[in-house]
């Protein structure tokens, strides 16, 4: 049995320091868009229509509103109402926005997909914004999105929006969320028109009007739970290129007060990430175990060999981490958290699996989508 926790240990390690070295550097920050420090409040921003899609989002979707009214002049802006249940559709007219009722998603159909899709049948301009209801941008953060696309020949760019971080479990999970998530999709590798990794963050996506339209919108990837990266690989395998980065400027506004909803928000996509697969579950938690218990914890082996194994866990796993810590202005001493966060976070993809195989494919603003359905 020591033996074996042994070996783990050592396998955990070198894959913390194998991630430390890798050339992409996932772990970076160094992608990234900012708004610009000056700003002209009068900027022309007619090329844009902004697309929101909204179910039951009356706490957030004025604020979210008065941010993107303050982007500059000439915006339209496009609230489609996902058949809510509040004042979200009168809080949107209330603000200036265009409001369109939506209509029960059919059969295949997300409801935030089918929201989308019945928006952009209105939209005119070159380019079209989606976000979601409960992002607040800066002042100044469209036009520079839209700088960036015509810069760099970019047919859509992605803001990874910060997260809130107002409380503990928000303090303790919500940076590694977005860890996590670099690592999956590394943002070095999405940025490279060579590479077949695609990625973007729904909450805040500029696209070509065109781009979207040519590759069959949101028909083509209407079942999709990870909507955005799926949107992201569509786009680039037509021959177009796409960019993702970090960003102050975009900032969500939907608080998590308890474990509970952040374990609902992971657990719906999280078994999706790994395609179903139960060889690549086992292979996940397997990876997860020996990375964050066995290589940090092998200490307790008191043996020289173990000692410097977790050393080199603990080393690399706070060089890997830092720099995110860093980004969203957390304390480094966060990273000695990182064995039960990414417990929490093994745990949440088991629940989104256990639910997958009872046939709930996914659960979110009261809507299930089930496994058994041809997808």
């Amino acid at each position: 049995m020591v033996d074996l926790v042994l070996y783990a240990s050592v396998f955990g390690a070198i894959c913390w320091v194998a991630l430390a070295l890798l050339p992409w550097r996932p772990w970076s920050t160094r992608e990234k868009i900012e708004a610009p420090a000056l700003f002209q409040s009068g900027e022309d921003l007619g090329d844009i229509t902004v697309l929101i899609p909204a179910r039951n989002e009356g706490p957030y979707i004025g604020h979210t509103l008065n941010g993107v009214r303050a982007q500059g002049v000439n915006v339209r802006i496009i609230v489609i109402d996902d058949q809510s249940s509040d004042d979200t559709a009168e809080q949107a007219r209330r603000s200036g926005a265009q409001v369109l009722s939506g209509t029960a998603p059919p059969a295949g159909w997300s409801g935030k997909l089918w929201a989308l899709e019945q928006g952009l049948r209105e939209v005119k301009t070159p380019y079209t914004l989606l976000l979601d209801a409960d992002i607040e941008l800066a002042q100044g953060i469209a036009g520079e999105l839209q700088r960036k696309a015509r810069a760099e020949n970019l047919a859509l760019v992605s803001l990874m929006a910060e997260p809130p971080m107002m409380n503990f479990i928000e303090r303790l999970l919500m940076p590694a969320f977005i860890f996590f998530f670099k690592l999956l999709y590394p943002f070095g590798l999405a940025n490279k028109p060579q590479s077949r990794i695609a990625a973007a963050a729904g909450g805040c996506i500029l696209v070509e009007t065109q781009a979207l339209r040519s590759t069959g919108a949101f028909a083509n990837l209407h079942n999709a739970l990870i909507d955005d990266c799926t949107l992201a690989a569509h786009i680039k395998r037509a021959g177009l290129r796409t960019y993702i980065g970090l960003s102050h400027a975009a900032r969500s506004h939907r608080g998590y007060h308890a474990l509970q909803p952040i374990w609902e928000m992971v657990a719906r996509t999280a078994f999706t990430q790994l395609k179903y697969s139960l060889n690549l579950l086992i292979v996940c938690t397997l990876l997860m175990t020996s990375m964050f218990w066995a290589a940090p914890l092998a200490f307790l082996l008191s043996s020289v060999e173990a000692y410097t194994v977790s050393a080199l866990a603990w080393m690399a796993m706070f060089f890997t981490y830092a720099p995110t810590l860093t980004y969203y202005h957390r304390s480094p001493l966060w990273g000695l958290a990182l064995p039960a966060i990414g417990t929490l976070y093994l745990a949440m993809t088991w629940t989104s699996a256990l639910r997958y195989w009872r046939g709930e494919r996914a659960r979110w603003k009261d809507r299930h989508y089930e496994s058994k359905t041809n997808y």
